[in-house]
């Protein structure tokens, strides 16, 4: 028989947890390079709108109660915005990064510094929580473009929590946390065609009742999301799935992150958690 706990639906009263995220301004961000399909060189960038559509991000956070952390962004990385790329931290140890791209290399070192944590430094490629996600007691361990599958043993080591491997196939769907979302402890959201055959099915044996994203949702990188539990913070035009969500007793809350989209990033790329 199925436990009621794993039947999100059966659950409709949704309790937040308060979070404490990392966050970096988007002071140099330029779509100077593609390492990614969203991304397209010399797309002009409206830097004065994408630090609006970031310090809104910013405030709805600080308006649902959570704390934020401010980094400061460092000239010459103009991705640094996507914070969440920079480590992952359980029980307050920290994992650091390793990234598969030189441009993006001194990121890790400028998160590193900034983060005032035990500090672990990876030896094989893994792009933080853009492919390493924490969901209850496990690991959600996604690889495919950026991640090497090492790494996941590696973070379980380091982290002391089990990973689940997710194979990624879809190069627009480049990082896990752009085709899953974490819901709780218990519930994602994922678009199943992001994913290898075998992934799939390791996905619906663990998340029998997961809200299954459309295309169209996932295309404007609606899983690209944020939960504290209740609250879903979300790309604005993900309207079909904020509608599920609401469906599912979790209150969407849209932001628009147009201009950081040049970039392939959403609110989770924007957003690091530190997990004491």
């Amino acid at each position: 028989m199925t436990s009621v706990l794993t039947r999100p639906e059966l659950t409709p009263d949704r309790t937040p947890t308060r979070r404490h995220y990392v966050m970096c301004p988007p002071t140099h961000f330029a779509v100077e390079y593609a390492i990614n399909p969203w991304m397209q060189p010399g797309t002009p960038v409206d830097r004065a709108l994408a630090l609006h559509q970031w310090d809104t991000l910013r405030r709805t956070y600080l308006e649902l109660g959570h704390e934020v952390t401010v980094v400061d962004a460092v000239p010459g990385l103009p991705d640094m915005v996507f914070a969440a790329n920079g480590a992952t931290i359980v029980d307050g140890r920290v994992y650091g990064a390793r990234f598969r791209y030189a441009e993006r290399v001194p990121e890790a070192a400028a998160f590193r510094d900034a983060l005032a944590l035990p500090y672990t430094e990876p030896t094989v490629v893994n792009e933080g929580e853009g492919d390493l996600l924490v969901a209850g007691d496990v690991i959600l361990a996604g690889t495919g473009f950026r991640t090497d599958p090492a790494a996941h043993a590696e973070v379980a080591r380091v982290l002391r929590r089990p990973t689940l491997t997710l194979e990624l196939v879809d190069p627009r769907y480049y990082h896990l946390d752009t085709a899953l979302a974490v819901l709780s402890d218990l519930d994602v959201a994922y678009l199943p065609e992001a994913f290898s055959p075998r992934s799939r099915g390791i996905l619906a044996g663990r998340y029998p009742n997961a809200l299954i994203a459309s295309p169209t949702d996932a295309a404007v990188l609606g899983l690209n999301a944020v939960s504290d539990g209740a609250h879903v913070v979300l790309p604005a035009a993900a309207t079909g799935l904020a509608a599920a969500l609401r469906d599912r007793g979790y209150t969407p809350v849209g932001v628009d992150l147009s201009e950081l989209l040049k970039g392939g990033g959403g609110p989770k790329c924007c957003t690091l958690e530190v997990r004491a």
